[in-house]
């Protein structure tokens, strides 16, 4: 399996159709991806949600667990978790052809399926929302829809654009905003910089509470209180049990603006954090939460 980033390739590089389509056909690797593949394995919600926007979902024989949009994906045979693969479970699909999001593993699973011969396409997934479009332009290339994901990628880029014009019009500071992927042992797990939670917060027009930390880190009690979220946002997960009261009740965030306020947002995780064809949307719903007055119906 290759990955378009280890070839150079920055977000900007991607909006390059062409440079675009040499690089995911191999040719200079020597790998040929078969565009009339009939059985794909997609591993990873947002190229499963990309390939299904480009109307090829009867190509896909197979799906990891996280990709749970649209509906009609839970009806495809389930082959793990992205990062837990079991490259059994991926062979017996027996398919022609392979796209996963970069950083799907374990390790030897993927060297088991690299060694068997299959073709894989690893699709670059930098959490940048300048980078949206170069990922349905590769997933578009892979899958011989060039065309169709073009349309798509402008879709999305205009959509993006038009929320940025909305978001203009905001009058006064802007929303601090603290997202939370888990609130174990007193600890809050936040999102900082370099993280698609931070992608989203941006777009969204909100200021990230975390951004003094890079990557997803548990913050001492004193990072919560510096922090001052007005808001505190989670996924829409029910394994994970994340309440408003469960947050709220931390010490560290109980004299925050955000418990003030009683200001919680939960939203579905890939809607939320996939970055994909529906951010624009995504985006512009968690916009609306931040700032009701500016996104009135």
């Amino acid at each position: 399996m290759y990955q378009l980033g280890s070839l150079g390739i920055t977000a900007r590089t991607l909006a390059t159709p062409l440079l675009l389509l040499a690089l995911t056909s191999g040719a200079a690797l020597g790998q040929t991806i078969p565009r009339d593949a009939k059985r794909i394995v997609s591993i990873g919600g947002t190229v499963t949600e990309i390939i299904f926007a480009l109307g090829e979902q009867e190509r896909i024989v197979a799906v990891d667990s996280t990709s749970t949009y649209p509906a009609e994906a839970a009806d495809k045979p389930d082959v793990g978790y992205i990062r837990q693969l079991s490259a059994e479970g991926v062979l017996s699909q027996k398919p022609d052809l392979i796209i996963a999001e970069a950083g799907a593993g374990p390790a030897d699973a993927i060297t088991i399926l690299k060694a068997s011969g299959l073709t894989m396409v690893s699709i670059p997934t930098p959490p940048e929302a300048e980078a949206i479009a170069g990922k349905i332009r590769a997933v578009g290339a892979a899958v011989g829809k060039s065309a169709a994901a073009e349309k798509l990628a402008i879709d999305v880029d205009t959509g993006l654009a038009a929320l940025s014009q909305k978001l203009a019009a905001i009058d006064g500071p802007k929303k601090r905003v603290l997202f939370a992927l888990s609130l174990s042992n007193g600890r809050v797990m936040a999102a900082g910089t370099e993280t698609s939670a931070d992608a989203i917060i941006r777009l969204a027009g909100g200021i990230n509470a975390a951004g003094a930390v890079s990557g997803y880190k548990p913050l001492s009690d004193e990072a919560v209180i510096a922090a001052a979220p007005d808001v505190v946002l989670v996924m829409d997960n029910p394994q994970l049990h994340l309440s408003a009261g469960e947050a709220f009740a931390l010490p560290s965030l109980q004299a925050s603006p955000a418990a003030k306020a009683g200001a919680f947002i939960a939203m579905d995780s890939l809607y939320l954090l996939g970055l994909g064809p529906r951010t624009p949307e995504a985006a512009f719903d968690l916009a609306a939460k931040l700032y009701p007055d500016v996104f009135k119906p």
